[in-house]
């Protein structure tokens, strides 16, 4: 009735885990990298930010 599993198999799934979630959060990091370079292809209102409008 031992509820123990093989702890020699326990961090090798933590590690396991944590790759997947990794390349998970590296997948979703490039996706927004993606959405980024599209969106400065297109700006939406370019207006002078260095204030070099003003003589």
């Amino acid at each position: 009735m031992s509820q123990e599993t093989v702890p020699s198999s326990q961090p090798k799934g933590l590690l396991q885990q944590m790759e997947e979630l990794m390349a998970a959060l590296n997948a979703d990091l490039s996706q927004l990298d993606a959405d980024f370079q599209q969106s400065a292809e297109r700006p939406a209102t370019p207006t002078p930010a260095d204030g070099s409008d003003h003589a």
